[in-house]
């Protein structure tokens, strides 16, 4: 989900409770707060040499252990409020990918991608999952989608412009 639509989303629904849910049925605490919106510009070069360039948006969200056992979810109206003011003093690019960094106690922190969402009268359900890495040089590489490389065989054989 682009930046923009997540606001648009948030702005067609301020009567809603906004949650988010990490993992399948899992939700990220009531007593969570957006503590950080980073701005991020990613400028990579792969193990083929090729380069990219994007940007994304990052929103921490921390579940604060003064308010464990809250009820009440922030509102979406509170949530596009925060992020309005954010965009005031850095402006977040409107077609940057947007994530949601989160951990808990049984949780690893991860940046997590909105996945899809759901509505009902009173909540706006994000569904967040986990991006797997993958290899973008495949072809330059020669990998092949199912190949396991044994102890004898090596990953890119030499002088194939693979790491």
């Amino acid at each position: 989900m682009k930046t923009a639509e997540f606001l648009s989303l948030l702005q067609q629904h301020q009567d809603k409770s906004l949650l988010f849910e990490y993992a399948p049925n899992q939700l990220v605490g009531a007593n969570y707060h957006i503590t950080e919106v980073k701005n991020i510009t990613i400028d990579s070069v792969d193990c083929g040499a090729g380069t990219d360039f994007w940007k994304e948006t990052i929103v921490q969200l921390w579940e604060s252990p003064k308010e464990i056992g809250k009820r009440d979810y922030m509102s979406t109206y509170k949530a596009l409020g925060i992020l309005n003011k954010v965009n005031k003093i850095k402006p977040m690019v409107s077609d940057a990918e947007i994530k949601f960094e989160y951990s808990n106690a049984d949780f690893h922190t991860a940046q997590l991608f909105v996945d899809d969402y759901t509505l009902d009268e009173k909540k706006l359900i994000l569904k967040l999952s986990v991006e797997k890495t993958d290899c973008k040089a495949k072809d330059t590489c020669g990998v092949v989608e199912k190949q396991v490389a044994t102890e004898q065989e090596p990953c890119c054989a030499p002088g194939s412009g693979c790491c």
